[in-house]
């Protein structure tokens, strides 16, 4: 992904999100253990003293890779969920519901089940599905021995049907994501999906690392039409970048 403020080649950036080539998807559906280029990364959860494995395959495009602000999202979870969660989800007695948007490789949303004991919905494209299926299970012992749950749908932005699959199964009392801006194209898609499932005091807080002026400021403009958006954290400038991470809470305006 690049790391500056420039719209550069955006084309780019939208056919790797979005595409693979009818070969890759038939072979990733019928081996998901197969892809090149796979690494795995460990990720200490230090608070309940667990560690998480996650399988990235580069190879694959951007939503197949880990980047800096799902670490962040999951630092917080882990070292001051407080900042994240609501008084009244810090005090639910049952187990939070929450739904994981663009969950690329399911870090935040595994760690989260792990770190909170929730039932998570990790979901993505069709074809980022299996990788996401394969991170889940790769975790299913250290989420469940910590009360969780994680369970993976597909969620295209903007379709109906996909949403109205995935609300079917959950009523969420949480919605996160992080490096879900990419693509001016994707921004109007994913506000529609946000606003079906971050109603009332069900809250949307996503972990952004701002690279691109113009199209930052778009998605903001047009989030702030329906949506309260707080920041709720501030990470210092990452090396060779102008900016840190910065997590936001965006609430449905009454």
């Amino acid at each position: 992904m690049a790391s500056s403020d420039s719209d550069e080649n955006p084309d780019f950036l939208l056919s790797t999100l979005h595409s693979d080539s009818e070969e890759e998807q038939q072979e990733q559906k019928q081996n998901p253990n197969s892809a090149l280029k796979e690494l795995d990364h460990t990720h200490l959860l230090h608070s309940i003293n667990a560690t998480i494995t996650i399988r990235e395959v580069r190879s694959r495009g951007l939503s197949f890779q880990l980047w800096p602000a799902a670490s962040s999202l999951v630092s917080l979870l882990d070292l001051n969920p407080s900042l994240l969660l609501s008084p009244s989800l810090q005090s639910k007695q049952t187990p939070l519901r929450i739904l994981e948007l663009g969950s690329g490789t399911g870090l935040v949303g595994i760690a989260a089940a792990a770190l909170l004991g929730a039932r998570v919905t990790l979901t993505d494209l069709p074809n980022v599905v299996p990788n996401l299926q394969f991170n889940a299970e790769l975790n299913s012992l250290v989420v469940s021995l910590r009360g969780g749950f994680v369970s993976v749908q597909q969620l295209r932005w903007g379709d109906e049907q996909d949403a109205a699959d995935v609300t079917s199964t959950e009523k969420f009392d949480l919605v996160v994501g992080s490096d879900v801006v990419y693509y001016e194209e994707l921004i109007e898609p994913l506000l529609k999906t946000v606003e079906v499932f971050a109603k009332g005091e069900t809250a949307f807080v996503m972990a952004h690392l701002r690279r691109w002026k113009k199209r930052d400021a778009t998605f903001f403009r047009k989030a702030r039409k329906n949506f309260i958006v707080e920041v709720l954290h501030k990470d210092p400038p990452l090396p060779e970048w102008r900016s840190g991470v910065a997590v936001y809470r965006l609430t449905a305006k009454k």
